[in-house]
């Protein structure tokens, strides 16, 4: 059995508060607290969760854009976790990211196919007349004309220039595509190209993807797997049928309940969440999420739940599990 393309096991990103003249460290902002999950080769892990969450922080810190304070990442069954800037260089070919917003991560500078030669370049991938050749084939598979790769970043719409970045993400033949709310700030009929076209590249290469979002109807289309995210923590894993079918944790069912449904004589029981998120810079005690809980229990003030099988292969942290 082959190894998963990635693996992270108890990731943890403390962001340190400093105040003062000597810049003391006064707190730390637990932006992710402990996360641990792994992709196959050809799947999706899906990620979701309220702004705020830590979703970009585990995106950032799983490239090692972000430098980790506690846990492993190991990328093909290597570790990769503690390896110097030229120590993770042959590793960047293998994972690669697609931002949120497409024209603040291309450069107005370059053209698009400079952007997207640029990988192949500095990588020492190839050079002249074979970059061109190659950047010209991406340009293609991602589903634009040849003749746009002499356009700027501010020719091209918003979906075109997201498919700027794929190219880009694509030209070292990566194993692992990090891609972090890519189609947010797409309006909805370019996101379902964009996705299509994920899925499209996934099975064509057999790639493997973290996808980031907070829009549950794109994480039901485009994901195998989906892992929910609350204040720094994953509180529910599971396949995308057994988590949107079954969620067993109360945040999962209340992201659930807050989904539109588009027929307005179709009158639901909806299950609102109160208060706002509290503040990760001191975390409540015990589970996280017993301040705004319908069920919370004195146990969940006390003692902080862990990922358990409720099913067979669906995680859950809730201490309702054990009731």
């Amino acid at each position: 059995m082959t190894a998963p393309v990635i693996e992270v096991e108890g990731l943890k990103k403390h962001f340190p508060i400093k105040k003062g003249l000597l810049r003391r460290t006064v707190g730390h902002v637990h932006a992710v607290d402990g996360v641990s999950f792994s992709i196959n080769e050809g799947e999706t892990l899906g990620l979701v969760g309220e702004s705020g969450c830590g979703k970009s922080t585990v995106a950032r810190t799983v490239m090692r854009l972000v430098e980790p304070t506690a846990g492993t990442i190991r990328l093909g069954g290597t570790e990769v976790t503690t390896l110097s800037k030229a120590q993770m260089r042959p590793f960047r070919r293998q994972m690669q990211m697609v931002f949120q917003d497409p024209f603040s991560s291309l450069n107005p500078r370059m053209t698009a196919g400079d952007i997207v030669r640029e990988p192949l370049l500095v990588h020492g991938v190839a050079t002249g007349a074979e970059a061109d050749a190659r950047t010209a084939e991406i340009f293609r598979q991602v589903g634009l004309r040849e003749a746009q790769m002499a356009n700027f970043p501010h020719q091209f719409s918003g979906g075109q220039r997201q498919r700027v970045s794929i190219a880009r993400a694509l030209a070292l033949n990566p194993r692992l595509i990090v891609a972090d709310e890519p189609v947010s700030a797409l309006d909805v009929s370019i996101q379902a190209q964009v996705i299509n076209l994920l899925m499209d590249l996934q099975r064509e290469h057999r790639l493997s993807y973290l996808f980031i979002a907070h829009d549950l109807a794109v994480v039901e289309h485009i994901s195998h797997r989906v892992a929910v995210m609350y204040l720094g923590r994953i509180v529910e894993h599971a396949s995308k049928q057994d988590l949107f079918l079954r969620p067993q944790h109360p945040y999962t069912q209340a992201l659930l309940a807050a989904v539109p449904v588009p027929n307005p004589r179709l009158k639901l029981k909806k299950t609102l969440l109160q208060g706002d998120v509290p503040s990760p810079v001191r975390p409540p005690p015990g589970c996280a999420f017993h301040t705004r809980c319908p069920h919370a229990m004195p146990r969940c003030k006390q003692e902080t739940p862990t990922l358990r099988e409720g099913a067979p292969g669906h995680l859950a942290a809730c201490h309702l599990l054990d009731a």
